[in-house]
């Protein structure tokens, strides 16, 4: 059976976008399964200004998130699926033309448009939901309901799969999430809550929800003699060595039951929870263990630095080092981009990047256009030696490009991810 899901949502109608990012932070790292965020205002700047804040959104946290906006055309729901939102939602009320829904499940997919349905007289309108299904939706979302036995029976019965929206007022998380064909609630209830912690007890009475649980006993582990084990930690993107510290068992059940990186300090004889002096957690986002149970490998989200000096890592102090090629292609598209960004920002008197930004989109595009017909030709050559510098050159200026339009290398990985 499919975990269910508890989703905290935020109106950000007149919303600082700064201050959404935060909190949408604060909710990824406290347990939320997925987002809402929604804005159904019916002018276009408001809508702008949501794809603006849910790209930014997309880069800032690293859970799934549902975009709800006021949707008149097809192009609004490719713009909303574009910014890296998983699901669309589409209020009932602001749809105005339902061949536009059919229209993006055709081209999107059956899995991408969940729709929010005002009112239960609109639930239990006749043919309302078979309506639905043929227009390709997902799911639909119903909210502003007091749950008995007769509106329970009415949801099992449901033909498509049901989120409920609900502040907790006269509703209890338990009774909600444990109806059938009920597979998310979502909820404002949550702000500077544990939604973890509300997990857990969802756990302990039976429903199956996401949480951390390791595969292998504490008690299989091979300890050393103060009975505690290594812990090896890495940033679980950039694979970058952080630091190293100790577990026991409690501090292996608390990180395991918080997801906040908890050690043993063997100074101090005492549990320490990483950050909770200095703001700077890590955020749990795997543990393996190696092939003599004896070391722990953290792959960690870290906030801030690492190490108590304010250093990112541990591991700054270079002892010996021998001559070696460490290009890694990865890590040089992105220092480019980096450079290339800078002189965005910082414009550089005589720097051929800043000559394109002066001149503007146009002259960015007809360069992008003029290396990519060089690489045509080149690619006729059968001396590959032309060929790489023409890629070179054509990848630099499409770096440009992406600068200029506001995208980066996440946003290309995550869509080519996406297609994978």
């Amino acid at each position: 059976m499919a975990c269910k899901k508890v989703i905290p949502y935020m109106n950000i109608e007149n919303e600082v976008a700064a201050n959404v990012l935060t909190a949408a932070e604060k909710y990824a790292a406290n347990g939320a399964d997925e987002l809402f965020i929604f804005d159904y205002s019916m002018d276009e700047y408001s809508r702008e200004e949501l794809l603006r804040v849910a790209k930014d959104l997309a880069k800032t946290v690293d859970v799934p998130f549902i975009l709800g906006l006021y949707v008149k055309r097809f192009e609004d729901v490719k713009k909303a699926l574009y910014t890296g939102a998983t699901y669309v939602m589409l209020k009932h009320s602001c749809i105005e033309d339902y061949a536009v829904v059919k229209e993006a499940t055709e081209r999107f997919g059956k899995d991408k448009i969940i729709i929010e349905i005002d009112t239960l007289k609109q639930f239990r309108e006749r043919g309302y939901i078979d309506k639905l299904i043929d227009c390709g939706v997902y799911a639909i979302m119903i909210k502003h309901i007091t749950m008995n036995g007769e509106l329970a029976n009415e949801i099992v019965n449901c033909k498509l799969p049901v989120m409920i929206r609900d502040s907790f007022t006269r509703n209890d998380l338990e009774d909600l999430i444990n109806a059938e064909n009920v597979f998310a609630v979502l909820t404002n209830y949550f702000e500077n809550k544990d939604i973890m912690k509300a997990k857990y007890s969802l756990k302990e009475q039976g429903v199956e929800v996401n949480t951390f649980e390791s595969t292998i006993a504490f008690s299989e582990l091979k300890l050393n003699a103060d009975g505690l084990i290594p812990v090896i930690v890495q940033d679980y993107k950039t694979s970058e060595v952080l630091m190293l510290a100790y577990m026991n068992e409690e501090a292996f059940n608390h990180t395991i039951k918080t997801g906040r990186m908890t050690y043993y300090s063997r100074s101090r004889q005492e549990l320490w929870c990483k950050g909770d002096t200095s703001g700077h957690y890590q955020y749990m986002k795997a543990l393996d263990l190696d092939c003599d149970n004896d070391t722990i490998l953290a792959k960690v989200h870290q906030v801030g630095a690492a190490c108590h000096t304010g250093s990112r890592s541990c591991f700054y102090t270079q002892m010996v080092k021998r001559e070696y090629d460490e290009t890694n292609p990865l890590t040089v598209f992105s220092q480019v981009y980096d450079v290339i960004m800078d002189r965005k920002l910082h414009p550089k008197e005589g720097s051929y990047t800043n000559y394109l930004f002066d001149k503007g989109i146009d002259k960015i595009l007809k360069k992008c256009g003029e290396e990519a017909t060089e690489i045509v030709i080149a690619a006729k050559n059968p001396d590959a030696e032309e060929l790489k510098y023409e890629i070179s050159d054509f990848l630099y200026h499409m770096m440009v490009l992406m600068v200029e339009c506001g995208l980066d290398w996440n946003d290309v990985v995550k869509e080519l991810a996406h297609r994978r």
